[in-house]
């Protein structure tokens, strides 16, 4: 089944208030995830393994890389058998490149909220408006990214375009 979330992504200093933010605002804690994100060659789209003590899926995604909020339409699968599944596809179609992050996740009802340290890049927040949990259009869950943006004091220049795949790929040149 195909999702769409309306997201961002930008570069953080001010985890602190985004914090205290969520948390005062009653934002349902999930954890702190330390992730593996394996992306593999493809296509189109982008195809990863995220393996994670909070999150483990398959993940195929479609997403522009423009400034702002965009549109990432997305398949997410529940893995069981991630090794099993990772070799084949290790085997098949190849690694791309491996992410590594420690991710705090917060919910606000539909959208979730990311504060992650990636490994060789920085710090960062993401707002992810999502019709996953909630019937909602497109439009109504840009107003939600949007809404976010404002509260948290995401300036327009700390919007990251990229994915974390492809700002490693580029620093690897």
């Amino acid at each position: 089944m195909s999702f769409l979330n309306v997201e961002i992504k930008a570069s953080c200093n001010n985890a602190d208030f985004i914090r205290e933010y969520l948390l005062s605002h009653r934002a349902e804690f999930k954890g702190v995830d330390h992730q593996t994100d394996t992306y593999f060659n493809v296509n189109n789209g982008r195809l990863k393994l995220r393996e994670g003590n909070i999150e483990t899926n398959l993940i195929y995604y479609e997403r522009a890389d423009q400034h702002g909020p965009k549109n990432s339409n997305f398949n997410l699968v529940k893995i069981n058998d991630t090794d099993g599944l990772k070799e084949a596809l290790i085997k098949s179609i190849g690694i791309k490149v491996i992410v590594k992050k420690k991710r705090e996740i917060y919910y606000i009802k539909n959208v979730k909220f990311h504060i992650d340290e990636v490994e060789n890049l920085e710090s960062f927040v993401e707002i992810e408006a999502g019709n996953i949990l909630a019937d909602l259009s497109q439009q109504e869950l840009k107003e939600q990214c949007d809404f976010y943006m404002t509260e948290l004091k995401i300036k327009s220049e700390d919007l990251v375009n990229v994915s974390y795949s492809d700002m490693l790929l580029q620093k690897d040149k």
